[in-house]
């Protein structure tokens, strides 16, 4: 499956040097196999930062070819900006998600 960009996508500038955080978001991230997910917030708690969710989001709108589709909302529910894109991603890999853009795991 072609990686597709977040909405928003603002990538990091050539050059960039990710900070320690940043790399564990993106290693963490690159290993989700396919159908696997997990929230913005289970992943900061992951990786030790609880309450970071947001920075989770910050680092998958910068960081290149990351299946960042994987990742959701607390509650399940596709931000209205993402679900054009991050619906059929989600569909593709089993799981299905309805007209109030919750997902539904495979």
């Amino acid at each position: 499956m072609a990686v597709s960009l977040p909405p928003n996508a603002a990538p990091w500038p050539d050059g960039h040097e990710p900070t320690a955080f940043q790399r564990d978001v993106v290693e963490a991230v690159r290993t989700l196999h396919t159908g696997e997910l997990i929230t913005y917030g289970e992943l900061a708690e992951e990786l030790g930062r609880p309450g970071g969710g947001q920075a989770v989001a910050n680092v998958l709108r910068c960081a290149p070819g990351l299946p960042w589709w994987r990742v959701l909302p607390a509650e399940g529910r596709l931000y209205r900006t993402h679900a054009p894109v991050q619906a059929p991603l989600l569909e593709a890999e089993g799981h299905h998600v309805d007209d109030d853009r919750r997902v539904h795991p495979a």
